[in-house]
């Protein structure tokens, strides 16, 4: 199952480049260049707003390049050499005899401009260029000649480059075998996406190189924790002293929407105020287990991302006393994680990515352990892809909702955008009132907050994810 949105890491290059390199990237795809267009951009200022280039494409990157080493703190933007359009036109296109520019590149461009070349160039003695004018691959799979090549790229590009480069390497090269050598993996800059990579080949991963991949895993885990965890505990604390409602609050816990709506029949129009006969406010979460959580994830290939930040938003949640949180991952199979949430490294290596998909029997398993449906929250990340029996799924979902069930589709939970999935399902899940949506990590706290105060969920424009 593959996307066929865009790949969103080409975000993260329009974040790296300026927006004078982005201006740069879009001649270099379209037109050749003259004298008179600036690939600088002189004109262009923050606020412009260019196409975003893909993250395979090679003058996306070379574009970032080229800005790179323009020094961010610079006086205000100045009139652009014909010398310096020619260079950056240069890094831009890859050299060759098309490209039109004449310009030789020294020193610290040159070097970059092989880092670039030895990936998306052909090999020597064929210019650099594909047939059409562009890059193709050409990267050897040379361990000891990857891992050179990974410190240079680290050296010359920033790091969201750097991460998009290295999934080329892995996508475009079938690298992924020589990341089961411990040399390169200490080599890589490690994200989410070389995470899942790690976990994709973790049944054929020999021993000596375990260590270092779970080494690897912890440090990502450990930065996504650091960056999510005070945010999802501090908003989900406030959302189940919220969903505890008393009839004689404190005066800072009266919900005064509440109070104003159950007393306006005691509105008086000459002092033009209500009288609050009966408030309503917010409870204080006791210390014991208030809400249920069940979070269900397809751990089929595409999920990748998703699984990886499902486990560690189950551990956050894990850790928090007054909800009792349950994780299962699924393909054909059901394998309940729980007892592994005190450590998402764990959790997933626990996982096998790959493999079919019967999310019937992963409801009917989760369905199974609901004991308090009223006071419990499914959450089902799954791009809907079945490959059980469709009719039991639906009646499974309509069942836990009739029963109180707060139910939540998630199609990913990760920042790459809305997914390819199963649109029948979505809208036969969503005709029973569990709307699917992709939801990225920043949002997920206010998701899971919206459902235990069982209130509308925030869900996203799915256009403007794609």
């Amino acid at each position: 199952m593959t996307s066929t949105t865009p790949d969103p890491t080409a975000t993260a290059l329009a974040q790296t480049a300026t927006a004078t390199a982005a201006a740069a990237a879009a001649p270099a795809t379209n037109t050749a260049p003259t004298a008179t267009p600036d690939p600088a951009g002189t004109t262009a200022t923050a606020t412009t707003a260019p196409t975003a280039p893909t993250a395979t494409d090679p003058a996306s990157v070379a574009a970032a390049a080229s800005s790179s080493s323009v020094p961010a703190d610079s006086a205000p933007v100045t009139p652009t050499s014909e010398a310096e359009r020619l260079r950056r036109w240069r890094l831009v296109l890859g050299g060759g005899g098309a490209d039109g520019t004449g310009c030789e590149l020294r020193g610290r461009d040159a070097a970059m401009d092989g880092a670039l070349a030895s990936l998306y160039g052909r090999e020597k003695g064929s210019g650099g260029k594909a047939p059409g004018g562009r890059r193709a691959a050409g990267l050897g799979a040379s361990a000891p000649g990857v891992a050179r090549w990974l410190g240079d790229i680290r050296t010359y590009f920033p790091s969201s480059v750097v991460q998009v480069m290295q999934r080329d390497a892995i996508d475009r090269l079938g690298l992924s075998a020589l990341l089961l050598e411990p040399e390169m993996l200490e080599a890589v800059e490690a994200d989410v996406h070389l995470v899942g990579t790690l976990l994709s080949l973790n049944k054929v991963m020999p021993e000596t190189t375990k260590e270092t991949a779970r080494a690897v895993v912890r440090k990502v885990v450990e930065q996504l924790e650091k960056k999510l965890a005070q945010r999802t505990r501090a908003t989900l604390t406030g959302a189940l002293d919220r969903s505890a409602r008393i009839s004689r609050p404190r005066h800072r816990d009266i919900d005064w929407d509440r109070t104003i709506r159950a007393n306006l029949k005691n509105y008086l129009p000459e002092y033009r105020t209500v009288v609050p006969e009966r408030l309503i406010g917010y409870g204080r979460a006791a210390q014991s287990v208030k809400k249920d959580v069940v979070l269900c994830i397809d751990q089929s290939g595409s999920m990748a991302a998703s699984v990886v930040y499902a486990s560690v938003f189950g551990a956050v949640l894990a850790s928090m006393r007054a909800l009792d949180t349950r994780l299962v991952v699924f393909d054909t199979a059901v394998v309940d994680l729980t007892d592994q949430l005190d450590d998402p490294v764990d959790v997933l290596f626990g996982t096998q990515l790959g493999g079919g998909t019967d999310i019937n029997r992963a409801l009917a398993y989760c369905q199974s352990r609901i004991t308090r449906p009223t006071e419990t929250v499914v959450v089902l990340i799954s791009d809907l892809y079945e490959g059980g029996i469709r009719d039991e799924m639906l009646k499974r979902v309509a069942a836990m909702k009739a029963s109180g069930v707060q139910f939540v589709t998630l199609l990913a939970l990760s920042d790459e955008g809305a997914p390819a999935y199963d649109r029948d399902h979505a809208a036969a899940l969503a005709t029973l009132g569990a709307p699917a949506f992709a939801c990225t990590p920043d949002l997920f706290p206010d998701v899971m907050a919206a459902a235990i105060e069982k209130g509308p969920l925030p869900i996203p424009d799915m256009a403007e994810q794609r």
